[in-house]
């Protein structure tokens, strides 16, 4: 059995845990005590704390890909836990920006820091967790960067979030896929798995698609794919309220939110 619990994401439902733009899941396998993401601050660490999850304790970090929102609370985490390896995208420490001018890069400085590894397409921690980028694949489906762009080579560009990457952990039944938010598409990701996973974790950057019009045609062909999975989805952060419920109604219990605070078992 896994067991998850969310650290921190836009909404809570209990009063003394915080809540932020961010992601943070602390997730229990039968062999590892894992850290995804950091959210955007040190929030996640008191929530943890109010949670009565002993971060110090965490053997294993892995960081989805290169924006704050994801990492900014890895100095926090560095300085609660002297053991656990961070996993990130070689791409990781690239310059990404928002079309408003705002920086969602990390913090530079941690290129020096040893515990961080850079990973390229495929990497196999052990036998129970994997990370894969799909950086060498095709994309059959379109994804928008919705604004989030990259410069390289006195050029900005939209981002294509090369530095993005998951986490399967392997089970008996079936694998298990965290995504912090997708950007890449979940349908891409999905044709990625080495093996079909039964459950799938994370944000599906679908906040900035109108409930209406073109948006809404993106959110039923979405859905109408996510059915045919056999996974079910537990979403959070960047996938939206409105644009969650669109998909909740066309999916029923294939999908569910869950919130700063929540734990559940896989």
């Amino acid at each position: 059995m896994v067991t998850v619990t969310v650290l921190i994401e836009e909404t809570s439902l209990k009063h003394n845990i915080a809540h932020e733009h961010g992601l943070s899941l602390y997730i229990k396998t039968p062999c590892h005590k894992l850290l995804f993401d950091t959210g955007a601050s040190p929030k996640f660490i008191e929530n943890a704390h109010q949670l009565g999850i002993d971060l110090s304790q965490v053997d294993t970090a892995v960081i989805s890909h290169g924006h704050y929102d994801h990492a900014g609370g890895l100095n926090s985490f560095l300085n609660v836990n002297s053991k656990a390896d961070i996993y990130v995208n070689e791409h990781f420490f690239g310059d990404y920006w928002a079309n408003d001018g705002r920086y969602v890069g990390v913090d530079p400085s941690l290129k020096s820091n040893n515990r961080i590894k850079l990973l390229s397409d495929r990497y196999d921690i052990d036998d129970e967790l994997s990370i894969f980028s799909g950086n060498r694949q095709k994309r059959p489906f379109k994804m928008d960067s919705f604004g989030l762009l990259k410069r390289s080579l006195q050029k900005t560009l939209p981002d294509d979030f090369l530095h993005e990457h998951y986490l399967m952990i392997k089970d008996d039944d079936a694998p298990i896929l965290v995504s912090g938010c997708s950007h890449k598409g979940i349908l891409n990701i999905l044709s990625w798995c080495p093996k079909e996973p039964r459950a799938v974790i994370g944000g599906l950057h679908l906040m900035k698609l109108d409930t209406t019009g073109s948006g809404a045609v993106f959110l039923n062909t979405t859905a109408q794919e996510l059915i045919r999975s056999s996974a079910v989805f537990y979403t959070c952060h960047c996938t939206g309220l409105q644009q969650y419920a669109f998909l909740k109604e066309a999916m029923g219990d294939k999908i569910n939110y869950i919130h700063s605070g929540e734990t559940f078992h896989i």
